[in-house]
Order: structure tokens, then C-alpha cells, then sequence
């Protein structure tokens, strides 16, 4: 019999690669190549990562298919409903860049509250002690409240980071998290966390019902200083709120590595605005996590070998 077809549309590590070689037929072949919808129509499984996008109609150019595997967390860009009523599974890393993210997080917060530098020679002692003053920070992190608006994987591991700084944590969060996944973290009311909260980071699933979650109501209630972290979904910021409260208050920051879209251009509304730090998408971005999603293969080859998979994606939120 010949080996099942499968197309990788994005990159993927050549370990993993070779994994899949060994046991099937794969082709790369890029979501936005001329030959890519030709080679659908042959295709046995998927394997993308953030800009290929599952839709109905990729699905229907698609009948061999069996498994689409996002080497990744969110399944923002896979119609799964959509497959799940052709038959076709969805598979994906949940765990496979959650201490990148984490680590990411944490570049940026200190990046916000430890200004440093290096020098490049020798100063005259006046000077010294002027640069000394200069980067003095105006607070550490154990005296900052850091607020957590989703108490997931990546927010779990953000607050128990945080309580290695002695930072007070709350959290806000759709379900009821048992204390011993808490790290600490305090549950508070959305509304309690932002007006609270020294550094508000977001950590939020991709659910249809999360577009504009931090709406312009919520983002009137922040501390005229709070440092804003995104590195969930850039459409659960409404980016006109957004810009309008860092515009009227320029003590405070946002630090934004997700967008939409992506990627975005001068319209932007986040563009150009000073205390607006705008990242392309890199919370992610190591060597390790890359490696660590590229691993899907193995749920690819189940599903191809008629086994149950380790990570099936779950039904598709609200």
C-alpha cells in the first residue's frame, strides 16, 4: 500500500520531519503557493502552524483528508466544527510553549521596570554617578500587583513565576481554579483586577466570545501608569480604547506581541504611539518551543494508524 500523504504548509523541525518521513509520504508545500490546492485534493493530513487557514472550504477541495495538526496552542486559525462534521480530527501541542511564553512575559516586565545599559568606556566619576541615578528604578517587582486575565497554562506559569518576586498576584478567570493551581493568585472580579492591577497581562483563549473582551470598559478602569502585557490574541484588546487611554495617559505602557491582524499595516490604530511597544509575534519564538510543537507529527501518525491521538482539540468554545 502507499504511504498516506502528508502536506506541511509552514515550517517545521527537521527532526520531526524526519519522524514523519520515515512513515509517510510528505510534501511541503507553502498554504500560499500556486500548488497548493492542487496537492489538497491528494492530501491524507495537515500539518500548519499559525497562518494556514482550515476553513469549509479547504475542507471540501479536501475529501482523503483525516487529521489536520496545528504545530501549536491556539486553533484560532482551524474551523473545527467544520471538521468535526466532515470527520476529519484536529490535533495540536497545548504544553508545548508555555515556558516560553512565560519567560517571554518576564523580558518584558523587567524590560518595563529595570532600565539598564552597558557601557562602551571608561567615565569621569561625575558622570558615573549621573548614569547610576539615571537608570535607577522607580519600583521593584515585589512591590508591583500583577494581574492575570486568564488562569490557564501560560497564566498558572505566569503567577508562579511571580511568586518567585514576591509579586501580590490576582487573577480573573471563567472557572473555578482549585487553590494548589493558583500559585498563590487570588481570585478577584474583572472589574477589582483592573483597577488594581500595577501590570495587567493578558492570558485568554481564542473563543469566539473573547473578540474585544478588554473592551473600553475595562480598559478605563486601569491605574493612569499600568504596564499592559498581551501575548494571547490581539483581538481580545479593542485597539481603539486602547490607543486612546495610552494617548491620555503616557505614563502608562502596553507591550503587545500579538495583533490583528497580522501582519498588521499603518492603519493600524497601535502605530506610532510612544508608550506603545509592538512586537511581531515572537512570545514563542525559541528554539526549544518550536521543536516541542513540531512534535504533532506523533498525533499525525496516530490518527493515520487508526489510534486515538494524545492531544485531540476540544470542542470549539462559545
Amino acid at each position: 500500500m502507499s504511504k498516506p500523504l502528508v502536506l506541511v504548509t509552514e515550517h517545521l523541525d527537521d527532526a520531526a520531519l524526519q519522524w514523519l518521513a520515515s512513515r509517510c509520504q510528505v510534501e511541503r508545500v507553502g498554504y500560499d503557493t500556486p500548488e497548493f490546492p492542487a496537492r489538497l485534493g491528494h492530501a491524507d493530513a495537515l500539518v500548519i502552524r499559525t497562518y494556514t487557514k482550515i476553513t469549509p472550504d479547504l475542507l471540501a477541495a479536501s475529501p482523503r483528508l483525516k487529521v489536520v495538526a496545528r504545530a501549536g496552542v491556539g486553533l484560532d486559525n482551524v474551523d473545527i466544527a467544520a471538521c468535526a462534521a466532515r470527520g476529519v480530527a484536529v490535533v495540536h501541542t497545548p504544553d508545548a510553549n508555555t515556558r516560553a511564553v512565560v519567560e517571554y512575559l518576564f523580558a518584558l516586565l523587567l524590560d518595563a521596570t529595570r532600565p539598564r545599559a552597558f557601557l562602551d568606556g571608561p567615565l569621569e566619576a561625575a558622570r558615573w554617578r549621573e548614569v547610576r541615578e539615571e537608570l535607577k528604578a522607580r519600583r521593584q517587582l515585589c512591590e508591583l500587583t500583577l494581574g492575570i486575565y486568564g488562569l490557564g497554562r501560560v497564566g498558572s506559569g505566569v503567577a508562579r513565576a511571580a511568586a518567585g518576586f514576591n509579586m501580590r498576584v490576582l487573577y480573573h478567570d471563567l472557572l473555578d481554579i482549585p487553590p494548589a493551581g493558583r500559585f498563590g493568585a487570588e481570585p478577584v472580579p474583572r472589574d477589582k483586577l483592573m483597577a488594581e492591577a500595577d501590570v495587567l497581562s493578558i492570558h485568554v483563549d481564542g473563543r469566539r466570545s473573547n473578540r474585544g473582551l478588554v473592551n473600553a470598559d475595562a480598559i478605563g478602569r486601569l491605574k493612569s501608569d499600568v504596564l499592559l502585557i498581551n501575548t494571547s490574541r490581539g483581538f481580545v484588546v479593542d485597539t481603539l480604547a486602547l490607543a486612546d487611554f495610552m494617548l491620555a495617559h503616557p505614563a502608562a505602557c502596553a507591550m503587545l506581541d500579538v495583533h490583528e491582524p497580522e501582519p498588521f499595516d499603518a492603519t493600524y490604530p497601535l502605530v506610532e504611539i510612544p508608550n506603545i511597544h509592538l512586537a511581531p509575534h515572537i512570545a514563542s519564538a525559541t528554539t526549544l518551543a518550536h521543536a516541542s510543537m513540531s512534535w504533532v507529527v506523533k498525533d499525525v501518525w496516530r490518527v493515520l494508524n487508526g489510534e486515538e491521538p494524545e492531544f485531540p482539540a476540544s470542542p470549539e468554545p462559545a
